[in-house]
């Protein structure tokens, strides 16, 4: 049974980005649904695929599981010889607690800078103390993993990993508000908008016909 992942759009949807990267930087196979935001019939189709009513969902014949965390962790299980989550055991304890991290905080940095793949922001402060101190740990986080363990390659752990999905929407809003970074994370957040993955959608993303307004205007 083929693997099927519904999502919502690609120029916003940072959920449903860090399920689909670890998908298509692996090269699992899988299918796709995708769910316009923001329309009178958006929840309702959610609904009918995702018990939670939210994306990403992934679809493995009768089986649903509709959270981000829980579908890399089911991707990890499903094919233990891809190296979804580092090999090494400090290395991989390290991915996960920094991917629980993000799954479970930096709620002034999310609503300060919402994730927009086809905008350009002037640079200026948002969201105040708490955007500012979700940015200064985000940065502590890349600067400390890539110093033990990135030695490797240009991602967090030397090659691409789930720690990376989970904060390859954040290297996307710094990257859309200009927001002023060391060098160190300048580097970290052109390896994740080089990669491939990321690059095939983010071209999706700038395709699509939807616009969500609220998103789209300088506040």
């Amino acid at each position: 049974m083929s693997l099927h992942l519904v999502i919502a759009n690609k120029r916003y949807s940072s959920w449903s980005l860090r399920a689909w990267l670890v998908l298509a930087h692996f090269e699992i196979p899988f299918t796709e649904t995708l769910i316009p935001l923001d329309r009178p019939d958006t929840h309702a189709r959610i609904l009918e695929l995702s018990p939670s009513g939210r994306v990403p969902c992934l679809i493995d014949g009768s089986e649903r599981v509709w959270d981000s965390l829980a579908i890399i962790e089911t991707l990890a299980e499903r094919f233990p010889d891809l190296p979804v989550w580092p090999r090494a055991a400090a290395a991989r304890a390290r991915a996960r607690a920094i991917s629980a991290e993000m799954h479970a905080g930096f709620g002034g940095l999310r609503s300060a800078y919402p994730m927009n793949l086809g905008k350009r922001f002037a640079r200026k402060a948002r969201g105040g103390e708490a955007a500012a101190r979700d940015i200064a740990r985000v940065e502590a986080i890349w600067r400390e993993t890539r110093a033990e363990f990135g030695a490797g390659g240009p991602f967090l752990f030397g090659a691409f990993s789930a720690a990376d999905a989970f904060y390859a929407p954040v290297a996307t809003r710094f990257d859309t508000y200009d927001v002023p970074v060391t060098p160190e994370t300048r580097a970290y957040i052109d390896a994740v908008l080089a990669l491939p993955a990321l690059v095939a959608w983010r071209e999706a993303a700038l395709a699509e016909p939807w616009l969500v307004p609220s998103d789209e205007v300088e506040d």
